[in-house]
């Protein structure tokens, strides 16, 4: 990957909890990742091995301990109106309706307030929300309020989206629909997206690379790259490739999940 391709560089990164102290945690060890403009990136592995924390590290939430996290050859210091996160909760104003939760971006940015309304009508549509403008948070569903913190997300136009764990808390069938709207989306944007899961088949669907991670301290051991073309639709979910990747994965993961269980 040449300079000017990679948009982000994670070089030889360290996050320690306590640093020095008793009971200190490693949560990140010399992790080492570049991410090319516009690509996809799912982070997966069981839970305590870093992967929000990495997320964290580079919305500039948190400082790295040791290594570097490098945007467009600056390096990530605090956050930055460029990356924006989509967290699992939500994180809807609740007093706001969803038109306003989605101009609430545009509005820090200081577009003018007709322009704002057009671009936030604009994304509510493309998440399929038009005529819902007007509720609120709490009138509509889990899933209508996760595509309304997407919407708002990309309103801004940042070149990164940060995605933790978005769907996380839907029900099955609403996740899968959200996963191809979010494909769909992360293709026709051209964005660059860093998204955190738990879900392998939802990794392996989404991402252009599956980035592995092990159990704490949590350090990259594997690194897929998908062979499904764009857009993804549900048709794929039985390619062979998708299939048998999302097996061989299952067994790679599945006795750090059965300690979890059993913790």
């Amino acid at each position: 990957m040449t300079s000017s391709a990679c948009h982000i560089d994670i070089s030889h990164v360290s996050k320690i909890f306590g640093a020095g102290e008793p009971g200190e945690v490693v949560a990140l060890r010399d992790v080492d990742l570049k991410i090319a403009r516009g690509e996809f990136i799912a982070l997966l592995g069981p839970s305590g091995c870093g992967k929000s924390t990495l997320l964290s590290l580079l919305a500039g939430f948190q400082t790295a301990t040791s290594g570097a996290l490098i945007q467009n050859g600056r390096e990530i210091s605090g956050p930055d109106a460029s990356r924006t996160v989509v967290f699992q909760d939500y994180a809807l104003f609740g007093w706001l309706t969803l038109q306003k939760n989605v101009e609430f971006g545009l509005k820090a940015k200081k577009v003018p307030k007709r322009e704002r309304a057009e671009i936030a009508r604009d994304f509510l549509a493309r998440v399929q929300l038009s005529g819902f403008e007007d509720k609120l948070p709490h009138e509509v569903s889990g899933g209508m309020k996760q595509r309304a913190a997407i919407a708002r997300a990309m309103a801004p136009d940042p070149e990164i989206l940060l995605m933790d764990e978005p769907l996380g808390a839907l029900d099955a069938q609403t996740r899968v629909l959200l996963q191809e709207e979010i494909s769909r989306l992360s293709s026709e944007s051209g964005k660059t997206v860093i998204f955190v899961t738990h879900g392998i088949d939802e990794a392996v669907f989404l991402a252009d690379r599956v980035v592995v991670m092990s159990p704490r301290p949590g350090r990259i051991r594997e690194i897929v790259t998908s062979r499904l073309p764009f857009p993804r639709t549900a048709e794929m979910r039985a390619d062979p490739w998708f299939t048998s990747t999302v097996s061989n994965l299952w067994e790679t993961l599945k006795p750090e999940w059965q300690k979890e269980d059993e913790q």
